[in-house]
């Protein structure tokens, strides 16, 4: 059985019990937790033991992988902690190597498929993300100060004062561009809290509609305006560029143009900000699992790929900060909100939907807590004093809101 081979060459941490379609059981591993799983018929098991990265998650999502003992999140995090041994895997090089060479292919995302990737994941209904993200729709990391006490909601009005603290926005009447603008949480916050002029930029109907909808309401559509848009095609120079979570989705192959982008529409004195999925490894590949059900295109750049192309752009690295486990915590409380509003979920959809989902929700919190991926926030400019000499400036423009925000809280 090649499943069986693949789980007695890697699993050493935690103790894995798998049961064969022929009701064959076989353990592998020790201490905790304990898992039992089952694999239905012996062509899963084949193309498990032949490509595990991607047909383990379908296999769960049809049923084919069943959780006997223990959780699904049990299981995930034992495949976590001993998926580095994963690499002597006899077939594993072979697929690394055509990952490699399909590299340019996998990550080419010209105007109209960078469209059509974004529908795939962002124009799914907007009832679904209601049930799972915070009040504003914030969906990219959060940033914690208390990882125990903070609801969802603080650590996401944490993040956006974070941002904007490095934003420097230092005065009213600012021109902001939001590249990958979501359902438009973030730009209203900075024209709400800083006075800025905003422009955002999303290739989502959804996304955009759901903004439009919401600057009108708040009564800010004449100082935050939404524009269905590729980036590559805007014009013009702006104060302030700000991008979350959507250099994911950028592709390898596209980063001279989207660093090149920034230089080009960013103001002489301008500060742009870039919060962004990452890797502590070097470069290498997507999940192929991931890849094909979840985020189509996407990509997690390394530090050592993303900075050799800004050297080349004339832009200045003013700060680097690296978050580890905030995006751990964040998919954590959205998992566990997930599951309270399973039900309405598998209504929406069906429950092949709902298991694909748990696997993408419990996978991406392992690979922060246990696979080297991290967030890091890059602060760029075009002018080397663009920005203070230290980074005090920071801190003190989060303080001054956190105590503005509590002093109004009294009155």
């Amino acid at each position: 059985m090649l499943a069986a081979t693949l789980f007695r060459q890697i699993i050493r941490e935690g103790r894995l019990t798998l049961i064969d379609a022929q009701g064959q059981r076989f353990t592998f591993g020790q201490g905790d937790p304990a898992v039992t799983v089952r694999v239905t018929d012996r062509k899963t098991e084949f193309k498990i033991g032949a490509h595990p990265k991607l047909y383990l998650g379908e296999a769960y999502m049809d049923g084919r992988l069943v959780i006997e003992e223990g959780t699904l999140y049990d299981f995930l995090y034992i495949c976590g902690r001993n998926v580095l041994r994963l690499e002597n895997h006899p077939l594993w090089g072979v697929f690394e190597r055509a990952g490699a060479l399909l590299r340019p292919l996998l990550y080419y995302n010209p105007v109209g498929r960078a469209r059509k990737n974004v529908a795939h994941h962002y124009d799914l209904s907007g009832e679904l993300y209601d049930l799972f993200l915070d009040d504003d729709w914030q969906y990219s990391c959060a940033y914690f100060y208390d990882p125990q006490g903070e609801t969802i909601e603080q650590a996401q009005q944490n993040k956006k004062r974070h941002i904007a603290a490095k934003l420097l926005l230092d005065r009213p009447g600012l021109e902001v561009l939001d590249i990958g603008s979501g359902w438009g949480g973030l730009g209203m916050y900075l024209a709400q809290e800083a006075g800025a002029n905003v422009t955002g930029v999303t290739l989502s109907e959804e996304q955009i509609k759901k903004s439009r909808r919401r600057a009108k309401d708040a009564g800010l559509d004449e100082q935050v305006q939404f524009q269905l848009q590729d980036y590559r095609n805007l014009t013009g120079r702006y104060d302030r560029i700000v991008s979350v979570g959507m250099f994911e989705h950028v592709g390898t192959r596209h980063y001279h143009e989207f660093f090149q982008k920034i230089h080009d529409l960013l103001a002489d004195d301008g500060v742009a900000l870039l919060h962004s999925i990452g890797r502590m490894s070097p470069p290498g590949s997507t999940n192929a699992w991931l890849r094909k059900y979840i985020f189509p295109g996407g990509y997690t750049p390394a530090l050592s790929e993303t900075l050799g192309v800004i050297e080349r752009r004339n832009l200045w690295v003013t700060d680097v900060e690296i978050l580890r486990l905030h995006y751990a915590e964040t998919i954590r409380r959205w998992y566990d909100r997930f599951q309270a509003n399973r039900d309405r979920v598998r209504e929406l959809y069906d429950e092949r939907f709902c298991r694909m989902w748990e696997f993408y929700l419990i996978g991406c919190e392992l690979s922060f807590r246990e696979m080297g991926q991290m967030v890091f926030q890059m602060q760029l400019t075009r002018q080397q004093d663009a920005v203070p000499l230290t980074r005090d400036y920071i801190t003190d423009w989060e303080r001054a809101q956190m105590d503005g925000r509590q002093s109004a809280a009294a009155e």
